[in-house]
């Protein structure tokens, strides 16, 4: 009879924890998506988180490391993230609130032996000792975030998504959560679902196990995130296929073109049907589950918040560009100067055969070293160089001097502010023009209705847009981030198979 009781209370229990997820007999494993409301104050907050940030970067504490994997990951700020869910932790589970991110590739949740960090007094904690399961491993570790860094050290365990036990797989547990962004956040830890070369460790990632040990029917994964506002469903995470319910027509595939983030090639990026001829060539774009914005460089981002009337900011040193270099500028791209030579024939920049760099760095200096001269040649070379683009494009359009030069003038007072936000017209949306991606040689449109994020602010509709700035410097970028406001309207399939991303118009 005892048993029986302990039978029925440990089914209650499991019924209670994960009724939101489940393996459907077709071998699916589905993760319901629970979503929460774009909060203004919150992005006020990551606001104020980001801000600090800045600050200790100027004052030459900048803790962001050179390595490669780190340029993504280490300016994510999760406090705006929307989509979580729910993954249990050992023998019986330990349950922990997570976010399932594409942008990152480790397991981390906070650890009974976190004493110092008081973010983690706010969160569930990690008992290996109630653990049947666990391995003890005891290497120390750190991974570095644009808004604070979590340190800790790898153990092992079984983790449960679902009806799924994932066995022995490593993760990380945190001991310390430097930042106000963990102290604020709604979720416990993070589930990474990039791929193993950014894995802090070299560990394998969860989607990575799970299909070692034949735990699913096909390897891939896919995301449907719900954008309606009014409907408590969040969204599906299906691990081993998907479901056609949550899509209309066929996946667009493109392969990944380097593993580690789900990067690949895309091609011109278009305002209201017109290019921007920034990405006319090619740019790199990552897929990120754990980004709610989209991110993209600043020299197209001012180009879209001139179209949507977006907030922005004056830059006095582009706005002397074009006044002192704009016709100068006109006339090298008349007479078929490269454009990326441009700026160094006037002598603004350098160029190493390749780039641009600033002109008034003759050597490889630390930031934290450089004078103010240096940075203020960095702003010029930088102002020149998005001069270049913004002028190119005109001249594209066949559009006079005059009016070319006032398009540019404009732009300079329509910067994205480096905090991120900015505010549009909620009225203003009907006339707003669509914006689309070109992805292996298709175009995927987002209105403004997709792109513009309304938010309720003490009974008053505030519209923020869903784009922000985010500039890496080549070879590695120019790059977009394609989170959520993007995935919202595409459902994604990851292909870890064949290595590909299939985006299909959601439902």
């Amino acid at each position: 009879m005892r048993q029986k009781r302990l039978l029925i209370c440990i089914w209650l229990w499991t019924l209670l924890n994960f009724s939101f997820i489940n393996a459907s007999s077709n071998g699916l494993l589905r993760v319901g998506l629970r979503k929460k409301q774009f909060d203004i104050d919150r992005l006020h907050t990551a606001k104020f988180v980001k801000k600090e940030y800045l600050y200790l970067q100027n004052q030459g504490l900048d803790f962001l490391t050179d390595d490669s994997k780190t340029d993504v990951v280490s300016l994510k700020n999760y406090l705006d993230a929307q989509y979580y869910g729910v993954i249990g932790v050992g023998t019986p589970p330990q349950n922990f609130t997570v976010i399932f991110d594409t942008g990152s590739s480790n397991l981390w949740v906070p650890s009974s032996k976190c004493y110092f960090s008081i973010p983690c007094y706010f969160h569930s904690r990690y008992h290996s000792k109630l653990s049947s399961s666990y391995i003890e491993n005891g290497k120390s570790c750190k991974i570095t975030y644009g808004s604070g860094s979590i340190s800790g050290f790898f153990s092992q365990d079984h983790v449960q998504v679902g009806d799924l036990v994932v066995e022995k797989q490593v993760f990380i547990e945190v001991i310390r959560e430097g930042s106000l962004t963990f102290l604020l956040a709604k979720f416990d830890g993070i589930l990474g679902l990039g791929f193993q070369e950014i894995s802090e460790g070299g560990y394998p990632p969860v989607w990575n196990t799970m299909a070692e040990q034949g735990l699913l029917k096909k390897k891939v994964f896919s995301f449907w995130l719900n954008r309606n506002p009014n409907d408590t469903t969040g969204g599906e995470l299906i691990f081993g296929g998907y479901d056609r319910k949550h899509f209309t027509g066929d996946h667009v595939y493109v392969p990944v073109s380097r593993k580690g983030y789900w990067q690949f090639e895309m091609g011109d990026f278009l305002i209201g049907g017109k290019s921007t001829g920034y990405c006319a060539e090619r740019c790199d774009a990552i897929v990120d589950s754990g980004t709610s914005l989209l991110a993209g460089p600043t020299t197209v981002i001012a180009q879209i918040n001139h179209a949507i009337g977006a907030e922005g900011i004056v830059s006095i040193e582009c706005k002397e560009i074009v006044e002192q270099y704009g016709k100068m500028i006109l006339e090298l791209l008349n007479a078929q100067t490269r454009p990326e030579k441009v700026c160094s024939q006037i002598g603004l920049c350098v160029f190493d055969g390749t780039s641009s760099t600033s002109a008034g760095i003759k050597s490889v200096v630390d930031e934290q070293n450089m004078d103010s001269s240096s940075r203020n040649a960095d702003l010029f070379c930088t102002a020149c160089e998005m001069a270049v683009v913004w002028i190119k494009n005109q001249l594209r359009q066949n559009q006079t001097e005059e009016l070319i030069l006032n398009y540019a003038n404009e732009l300079c007072g329509r910067l994205p502010s480096p905090m991120g936000e900015s505010a549009v017209d909620c009225q203003q949306l009907a006339s707003m023009p669509n914006v689309s991606f070109t992805i292996a040689g298709k175009s995927f449109i987002l209105t403004p209705e997709q792109y513009v994020l309304k938010v309720e602010q003490a009974d008053t509709s505030i519209c923020i847009s869903g784009f922000t700035a985010f500039d890496i410097p080549p070879p590695r970028g120019p790059l977009w981030i394609l989170g959520d406001v993007f995935m919202g309207a595409y459902h994604t399939v990851f292909d870890f198979k064949h290595t590909k991303i299939g985006f299909a118009k959601s439902v």
